[in-house]
């Protein structure tokens, strides 16, 4: 493999030029952008890791007029548009902010940090102060703001004073660039202050709204908050998402892209393993990459030539909506899951203009959710032949790596929803003889757990041993026992019982108490029970059966 230097964690256009880490060539989308000449205001929504930051900070080296970035740009497609890089490069003056950073446990820590990042911005933009053609009062508000000392009411119009500012200096309309809009909205949902960061985050886009001094704004963000509740007012706004979209070959890598960067580096015979785990999004009318897995492979593969593929996506993203629908899951969604996670499809309605305070309102929320978080794509024609109607997406698990990550994380959500279901009921249950209510609170519990697979035998077993486990009981898991292996065995010393389990899984519902039957007669064939009669004063023994999400449980006479 030839040696390259591959940019892994750098956001930064700058930095990526000057020091010649690889670069796949996103700069049309400059051109794309200026075309749309009556836009004040551009939205662009994608999942996290698709390259929304270097995006931006590509367009901040463009326009910014402090800068000198012809060389930054020279060999990249938008440099062969000379009579526009003459008109815009380095032409306009720029505010670039990011608030990606913006979090806490509670309003006032996350609040403290939107101070911090709009001090770091008034520092960037201290020359104003020394500017003859801004007022006074302008000044001293600004001075506040860069210290961190303004009053929240100067905070929500810290970006409308400092594009006015900018203006009067420059003798130009400037152009705003807004990265990661979303994201301390989404974390005061996590942390129950959704509405006091909602109201601040108002006031600051208040910038967007006839504002004389903008020439336009381009606003990324994961999930596009509904209009009405964040862009208020704002006119000649335009979303760009990963339905409806003229932008998507600039967010994400496409086949020629990866191609190209596969030959680079001469591990054509790699193509395969990164399709198979990081390709599968379907974004409007393109299907892309995963930037940030495809960079982190080609990384891992200089180092290890025979390196895996593995999921780099998962520790990066923010998974608490998706959390926090789990507990919300009724058998619908389980059973959706399942589908998915089996490699089939759904059809969903997804809506795109959500609001965090009413994710949980409805079902189609939490698919809409994983469909714009890069949880689920958009399934291609030949992926679905059934019928989707209007109005309704057919939404699939769009590679490997997305898979892996059900199979792991969203599996262990629901485990642990299982776990804090009170059990206590099936526990008195076991250890009182009462099959009837083993079977009630068993059947129960199946229903909140997730499997695919076709529920092979090794799930059930894992999950009858999982339930006393978790409870911090004593389990032996197919123990040798007498003349066989029974499965599984719950000690309860301090009150001197055991029970002890013989489980079977049927494969048809018809079967399921002729497999109970047989699984109790194994118990007294075997002679599971004899070993324990002399240090237990109750032996409890039952013989269960299993289909999909349903059991039989009986006990030995």
């Amino acid at each position: 493999m030839k040696k390259m230097n591959i940019p892994v964690g750098v956001s930064d256009f700058e930095e990526i030029r000057k020091n010649g880490y690889y670069y796949i060539d996103k700069s049309g989308l400059v051109r794309e952008l200026l075309s749309r000449t009556g836009t004040k205001v551009t939205l662009i929504t994608r999942p996290r890791r698709f390259g929304k930051t270097l995006g931006m900070s590509m367009l901040e080296s463009f326009f910014d007029i402090r800068k000198d970035s012809r060389a930054l740009f020279e060999g990249l497609e938008i440099s062969e548009n000379q009579a526009l890089c003459d008109a815009w490069m380095n032409q306009y003056p720029t505010i670039f902010v990011s608030f990606r950073q913006v979090d806490g446990l509670n309003f006032t820590g996350a609040y403290d940090m939107l101070t911090w990042v709009i001090s770091e911005l008034y520092k960037e933009h201290h020359y104003l102060l020394d500017s003859d053609s801004i007022g006074t009062s302008d000044k001293e508000i600004a001075k506040q703001l860069e210290w961190g000392q303004a009053s929240m009411k100067d905070m929500k119009g810290s970006l409308m004073l400092l594009t006015r500012m900018m203006q009067r200096h420059y003798g130009k309309p400037i152009i705003l660039l807004i990265d990661e809009y979303d994201v301390p909205v989404a974390k005061a949902n996590n942390n129950g202050y959704y509405n006091e960061m909602l109201d601040v985050m108002k006031g600051l886009m208040q910038a967007l709204k006839d504002n004389p001094a903008l020439r336009f704004a381009v606003v990324t963000g994961c999930l596009k908050i509904a209009k009405e509740s964040i862009f208020t007012g704002t006119n000649n706004f335009v979303s760009d998402t990963i339905t409806n979209s003229r932008l998507n070959e600039y967010f994400g890598f496409v086949q020629s892209e990866v191609d190209e960067l596969l030959k680079a580096a001469d591990v054509t015979e790699q193509a395969e393993n990164m399709k198979k785990w990081y390709d599968g999004y379907h974004f409007g009318d393109f299907d892309v990459y995963c930037p940030w897995d495809v960079m982190n492979y080609m990384l891992e593969l200089q180092h290890n030539p025979k390196a895996k593929p593995i999921s780099y996506w998962k520790n990066t993203s923010d998974n608490a909506i998706i959390r926090s629908f789990i507990d919300y899951a009724g058998s619908t969604i389980t059973k959706k899951l399942e589908t998915l996670m089996a490699g089939g499809c759904i059809v969903q309605r997804v809506d795109e203009n959500l609001t965090y305070d009413y994710l949980h309102s409805s079902e189609d929320n939490l698919w809409s959710t994983l469909y714009l978080t890069g949880y689920l794509t958009r399934a291609r024609e030949e992926d679905y032949t059934g019928e989707v109607p209007d109005g309704m997406v057919a939404l699939m698990i769009p590679n490997a790596e997305i898979n892996e990550i059900f199979e792991t994380t969203v599996i262990k959500w629901f485990d642990d929803s299982a776990k804090k279901w009170n059990r206590n009921a099936l526990f008195d249950a076991v250890f009182s003889g009462d099959s009837e209510g083993i079977n009630r609170e068993m059947n129960a519990l199946l229903r909140r757990t997730i499997s695919y697979h076709d529920y092979r035998e090794d799930f059930y077993h894992a999950f009858l041993a999982g339930i006393f486990t978790g409870a911090g009981y004593m389990v032996d898991s197919n123990k040798e026992h007498g003349e066989g292996r029974s499965d599984v065995v719950v000690y309860d010393p301090i009150n001197a019982r055991v029970a002890i389990f013989e489980a079977k899984y049927t494969k048809t519902l018809g079967n399921l108490e002729k497999d109970c039957d047989t699984a109790l007669q194994q118990i007294d064939d075997r002679m599971y029970a004899k070993e324990y009669e002399d240090d237990y004063d109750q032996i409890f023994c039952y013989g269960i059966s299993f289909f999909k999400k349903r059991c039989m449980v009986k006990e030995k006479g």
